[in-house]
């Protein structure tokens, strides 16, 4: 069976469905809702296995990086499918792996963002007339198509309270001091749902690892400040090791607020932000069967190391 499709611009309907069939298909599958976007979109969680080892992978934090759902969609259906079939992934057997870890999935934390991007919010409601005003002050961002943002002009991924105020001065300095298609740290931390929701989900688990999806770049960024988590660096190279990709330092302005920022400094675990692809976000489709075969080998080794 084929699920989710791999050829189209996804949306959160599509991501709905997906799951519903998804878990009507294999209802080992463990899904639930933690959370509301601002157009009350539901924000979902998918729990693959029941072992002690928790770890937890999200996508779509940013809107024009939506390709990273489609990702994480086909990493849940092919476990399923080698789950039933026992079979393996990445060399790895999945009835093993299920036993050993607890894989938590949130595929689209943006899905409001991912929405507008990818031309499944109507031209005539009120929020698409909002973004649109919102991004006519930044005219050197394309809209929709440079849209980063959540559908109130905040960037998601600088809501973290990880160095906030640096941020916040770093972002204001480069012009984005309010409501914007991206860079806009919003008006404190944890000001918006989609941000509030994986904070929370987060705190009510124990994960000893995560992995934060983004485009692009083959890259993956592991530190923040200071912090060494112990085995961060180690694991980090297995995962470069196994993509292709290149195990690289944040730069400075992109190195605040974010939500592996935050969860490596409240945590002291490692914790990694993957630039899936190469070229010009949004990534086209037709990147998707190079972007997953990079990086199955990271999604099974992170819960496995």
């Amino acid at each position: 069976m084929n699920i989710v499709p791999t050829n189209v611009s996804y949306n959160s309907y599509l991501l709905r469905q997906n799951l519903i069939l998804l878990n009507h298909t294999y209802p080992f599958l463990n899904l639930q809702i933690v959370g509301n976007s601002v157009l009350r979109n539901p924000i979902y969680v998918v729990k693959l296995g029941k072992g002690p080892n928790k770890v937890f992978y999200s996508a779509s934090i940013h809107a024009n990086e939506w390709i990273t759902s489609v990702v994480l969609m086909k990493f849940i259906e092919n476990y399923c499918d080698a789950y039933v079939s026992n079979g393996s992934l990445y060399g790895y057997s999945i009835r093993d792996l299920f036993n050993r870890s607890s894989i938590y999935i949130m595929p689209m934390v943006n899905p409001d963002g991912v929405n507008l991007v990818t031309g499944s919010l109507p031209t005539n409601s009120y929020a698409y007339e909002r973004a649109l005003n919102i991004a006519t002050q930044f005219p050197q961002i394309p809209f929709p198509s440079g849209w980063k943002a959540n559908i109130n002009g905040v960037d998601l991924n600088l809501q973290f309270p990880a160095g906030w105020e640096q941020a916040k001065e770093i972002k204001y300095a480069q012009g984005f001091n309010q409501p914007a298609p991206r860079d806009f740290v919003g008006f404190g931390p944890l000001t918006e749902p989609e941000a509030l929701a994986i904070y929370n989900f987060t705190l009510m688990h124990d994960f000893k690892l995560v992995l934060a999806y983004h485009t692009q770049g083959q890259e993956i960024y592991w530190q923040f400040q200071n912090f060494n988590p112990p085995n961060s660096l180690e694991i980090g190279q297995k995962l470069a090791q196994s993509s292709g990709y290149r195990l690289a330092e944040t730069p400075y302005n992109s190195s605040f607020a974010g939500y592996k920022d935050w969860f490596i400094q409240n945590y002291n675990r490692p914790g990694y932000t993957i630039e899936a692809g190469i070229g010009e976000n949004p990534l086209p489709i037709s990147q998707f069967d190079e972007i997953y075969n990079d990086n199955i080998g990271i999604l099974i080794l992170s819960a496995v190391l």
